[in-house]
């Protein structure tokens, strides 16, 4: 029984899936969090072009 739980606590196969995991959802969160923060720039720019390109005259009203 004591080689059975000594060698359960050594095997260490599962540990690198593991890890692959958390490196992959730590990447997934960046990039989700970069691709918000750039589409928020992006929309924002759209916006003051189509601000700057509206007729002066339907502005005043």
């Amino acid at each position: 029984m004591k080689a059975l739980v000594s060698r359960f606590l050594k095997d260490e196969s599962g540990a690198t899936a593991i890890e692959y995991g958390l490196i992959a959802s730590l990447i997934a969160v960046a990039i989700i969090t970069a691709a918000g923060a750039l589409g928020n720039q992006i929309s924002d720019t759209f916006v003051n072009i189509t601000n700057a390109l509206k007729p002066k005259a339907a502005a005043a009203t």
